[in-house]
């Protein structure tokens, strides 16, 4: 078994807030988190996708009632948005009978609703924690998360081959089965002609005109499907860093697909061999950093890139809530050098602490303050914050 690294601080929220949002993508591992968690205290496990556990919450308040000293385990809890406003009942009913945590566990893969919903109805009752699929840090073999991608049944598969064909499986539930669900009718083979054209353009700036005209629509469609595949956890928008500098910025946002097995499987990449010798080899690696920095970074990070219509760049600017601003520059090379544009950016930005991140394992110094480092390093010292 894997342990995550969320675990400690999904309990500590669990022991001090009444309700606590797990979100993340499906199959990420949050149901098997929870009922980990759910067996060392009194725990109720409700899955609100089935008839079943929806039948049992036609009325929710006596139902849920029957469990006011269990820890309630509600799953897949975007499927009953009216639920929140009977939530927030009956953990006012609990705090005046001194029950102040641990009542509920809400689990959901769809953040946009769970976090409308939950805002209106359980503020100042809720505390919210993404659970992403494995990361660096959870996992020992730093190429088989790249090219698998971190969701467990994905890396933990017998072979590449087994991998590469549950993630096939689970893009087609996503556009077969969960979207559908949510509301939004868009063929599903549109939607995963546009899926595939954002893996085609990982890392790159988004470009919704020309996404447009290569499916046939206008521009406020590719919004709302950006919008839906951003919604569901499956895709990151990185807004351009702006500050207060006399250049000309780029206004456009950079668009990655965030578990790296899924850009695989959409360009029909399901081995090693075929990653290398890929042209989107570089753009992989860099979405596999960024996603793993930003998920590492403490509470209150706010990530960016930095690039001017002159070409200075740097890959992904994390400004930490206690000041530090760091540049984080990323080459798939055993050799790395940074380019003029790099600095440029770092004095634009202010940049405290630069890095340069590698596929080597080794820490050295490329001068100027700038320290070369592995993704691993760079997670240790995020986390360590």
């Amino acid at each position: 078994m894997i342990e995550r690294r969320k675990t400690s601080e999904l309990i500590e929220l669990i022991d001090s807030i009444p309700a606590v949002a797990l979100l993340g993508p499906r199959q990420a591992g949050k149901t098997t988190l929870a009922q980990e968690i759910g067996e060392g205290r009194k725990a109720h496990y409700l899955d609100l996708e089935s008839d079943t556990g929806r039948a049992r919450l036609a009325d929710p308040e006596a139902y849920l009632a029957e469990y006011a000293d269990h820890l309630v385990i509600l799953d897949e809890v975007q499927r009953m948005p009216g639920l929140f406003q009977n939530l927030r009942g009956l953990i006012d009913q609990g705090r005046r009978k001194g029950l102040r945590s641990g009542r509920f566990l809400l689990l959901g893969s769809a953040s946009i609703e769970l976090l409308r919903q939950s805002s209106e109805s359980l503020a100042g009752r809720i505390a919210y924690i993404e659970l992403g699929p494995f990361d660096a840090l959870e996992v020992d073999d730093l190429n088989r998360l790249w090219l698998r991608g971190g969701f467990p049944d994905s890396y933990l598969a017998a072979s590449d081959r087994a991998s590469a064909r549950w993630r096939r499986d689970l893009i087609r539930t996503y556009l077969e089965r969960d979207i559908p669900q949510l509301g939004p009718r868009i063929a599903a083979e549109t939607l995963r002609r546009f899926w595939t054209m954002l893996a085609h353009a990982q890392s790159g700036l988004l470009n919704a005109s020309s996404l447009a005209r290569s499916l046939g629509v206008d521009g406020k469609t590719i919004a709302s499907y950006l919008d839906l595949l951003v919604d569901l956890l499956l895709v990151r928008r990185l807004e351009p860093w702006h500050g207060n500098v006399k250049k000309r910025l780029v206004k456009s946002p950079r668009v990655y697909i965030r578990d790296s097995g899924l850009v695989h499987s959409l360009l029909q990449i399901e081995d090693r061999e075929t990653l290398l010798g890929h042209p989107i080899l570089g753009a992989s690696w860099e979405g596999f950093v960024i996603e793993n920095a930003i998920m590492a970074a403490p509470d209150g990070t706010k990530a960016s890139f930095y690039r001017t219509s002159a070409g200075a760049e740097c890959d992904l600017v994390l400004e930490l809530s206690g000041g530090e601003v760091w540049a984080v520059e990323i080459k798939r090379s055993t050799a790395p050098k940074v380019s003029k544009g790099f600095w440029i950016a770092t004095d634009d930005v202010k940049a405290t602490r630069k890095f340069v991140v590698y596929p080597g394992d080794e820490t050295y110094s490329a001068g100027n303050g700038v320290q070369v480092v592995s993704l691993k390093s760079l997670l240790e010292m995020l986390t360590s914050l």
